[in-house]
């Protein structure tokens, strides 16, 4: 049996995995162009996707995941979106920027504790797609300049 850290860690993860979604989405807004905004619809449905695997996983050891970024989470989230760049190069650094350090540095930081050998799998696999995520944006952002 898997203990409340465990699912406790995941409902963290999880929190991060919904910042990333509802960032995606204030990026997406201010987009103009129809390429990149397809892009950035891709990621965001990626980041949907994440996060109901790690909800399965946490319902799968009889916990109860989160279903929102809480309220820290929301706040600021309601203020970044004020921080927004207006221009696509401006926007797709403010996204690198979210997904590298608040995204995939944070959830390094909330799953370094002890997870069940699945969970650490399901984790590890999801933050070696962000990683793919900030590698594919960078690309993208040396092909706008």
């Amino acid at each position: 049996m898997v203990g409340n850290d465990v699912i406790k860690t995941l409902n963290q993860f999880l929190k991060g995995q919904y910042m990333g979604i509802h960032s995606y989405e204030h990026h997406i807004q201010k987009l103009t162009d129809p390429n990149v905004k397809r892009e950035f619809q891709r990621i965001q449905q990626e980041h949907k996707n994440h996060a109901l695997k790690v909800a399965e996983r946490i319902q799968n050891l009889g916990g109860t995941p989160v279903d929102d970024e809480g309220l820290i989470g929301s706040v600021q989230g309601f203020f970044s979106q004020f921080m927004i760049p207006e221009t696509s190069v401006g926007i797709m650094e403010s996204a690198i920027k979210g997904e590298g350090y608040y995204g995939i540095r944070a959830s390094e930081e909330i799953v370094r504790g002890d997870l069940d050998h699945e969970s650490r799998q399901l984790i590890e696999g999801i933050l070696d797609k962000d990683r793919e995520h900030v590698h594919y944006l960078q690309q993208l952002l040396h092909k706008m300049n």
